[in-house]
């Protein structure tokens, strides 16, 4: 299991995400921010659990990003 998390209030909407890991990333229309599809908003951190086969995707997208935002944890 993989455990993926945002800081959504601190993105600014580069798209890396979105790019490496299409399947668990879409831009939001209403503020130009990444959104971590399938999440739970929790006091700012946005978090979801996934399978093992998304872990190197999103990992590469956690890398990438010019804000450092998001963490991507096996557990």
């Amino acid at each position: 299991m993989v455990i993926i998390t945002q800081q959504r209030a601190k993105c600014i909407g580069c798209n890396y995400c979105v790019e490496l890991a299409f399947d668990r990333w879409r831009m939001s229309n209403k503020d130009g921010k990444c959104t971590l599809i399938g999440s739970i908003n929790k006091r700012g951190f946005h978090t979801v659990r996934v399978a093992d086969h998304e872990y190197a995707r999103n990992k590469k997208a956690a890398e990438v990003c010019p804000v450092k935002i998001i963490q991507v944890k096996k557990i």
